[in-house]
């Protein structure tokens, strides 16, 4: 029985570690479409970013996230996205490939929106090292549909509007197939498959050429993970923002700080964040890397793009 009951232990925990770390990612507000698909082109430039996060080192075999994503325009109102992401925590890997679509609407010289959709494909597999534990016994059906691997499809939706390039408000709903699954094996039909959501809304300011703010605010309730509000407080240094810095504090006692630089077509963000709970003393605190590239779109003669 005890053969049993650690895989599915394990199986469980590293499950719910995997849905908090796509819930906790902190560089959301430098790079909205890690958790928005309606961003995918919608500043009309083509930009190339890598992602890293080790969540709670020092701790064995904690989850660690490697990414890669590509978003940009096609044509005037269009956008496309590609994503890979792989995931790792104690013997469980995850494997998560995205495809983003945007429509972006300016509907106005002050006023765009834009409208997103993913579909995600997921491969979920433990470790064939995992065979070699005195837990495993062969034959075992548990572990061994497990090392095959569970595959599943998932989709979101999302929402994104700007004014004046300086106000933004952000709407996604994600799980909207493994909602709609849970729904279906619990036989609860009073459930929304949009009970999953991330709001998140923001104001840039301008103090003077070289100095700005931007406060922002994430309102998140993602599947398996509890209810979360971000506070952020984000400040800009010399022109272009060369240099960025700035601070978060999210209601489940997590604080982290934020340094960046963007040089040219070239970005690098780095976020060290650690936890007012218990757990912290088990660890040294979680990091998150963020390296992106960005290229302005090329216009076609007598295009003329709406100036603030």
């Amino acid at each position: 029985m005890k053969k049993i009951i650690l895989p599915l232990f394990i199986l469980a925990f590293v499950a719910k570690a995997f849905s908090q770390d796509e819930a906790i990612f902190s560089h959301y507000n430098i790079t909205p479409i890690l958790i928005n698909p309606a961003v995918a082109g919608f500043e009309d430039a083509y930009q190339l970013q890598f992602n890293a996060r080790a969540q709670w080192t020092g701790f064995p075999d904690a989850p660690t996230t490697l990414g890669v994503m590509y978003n940009g325009p096609v044509g005037n109102t269009f956008g496309i996205g590609l994503g890979l992401r792989s995931e790792k925590a104690a013997q469980l890997n995850r494997l998560r490939g995205q495809l983003n679509f945007a429509f972006r609407f300016p509907f106005s010289e002050n006023f765009k929106f834009g409208v997103g959709f993913t579909a995600e494909f997921q491969q979920l597999q433990l470790d064939n090292s995992f065979m070699g534990s005195n837990f495993y016994q062969e034959g075992d059906q548990i572990v061994e549909n497990a090392m095959n691997g569970q595959r599943e499809f998932d989709a979101s939706l999302g929402f994104w509007g700007e004014w004046n390039e300086r106000t933004y408000v952000g709407l996604s709903f994600s799980n909207l197939v493994g909602a709609r699954l849970d729904e279906i094996v619990t036989n609860n039909s009073t459930e929304s498959p949009f009970q999953y959501y991330m709001l998140t809304f923001g104001h840039r300011l301008d103090i003077n050429d070289y100095f700005g703010l931007e406060p922002s605010v994430l309102i998140r309730q993602v599947r398996n993970s509890p209810f979360q509000i971000d506070f952020n407080l984000k400040a800009s240094f010399l022109d272009d923002e060369k240099l960025v810095a700035g601070v978060s504090y999210r209601t489940l006692g997590t604080f982290g700080v934020l340094l960046g630089t963007k040089v040219s077509k070239f970005q690098l963000f780095y976020t060290y964040d650690v936890s007012f709970q218990q757990f912290q003393q088990f660890n040294t605190g979680s990091h998150e890397v963020t390296v992106a590239f960005n290229f302005q779109r090329k216009r076609k003669i007598g295009y003329n793009r709406p100036e603030n």
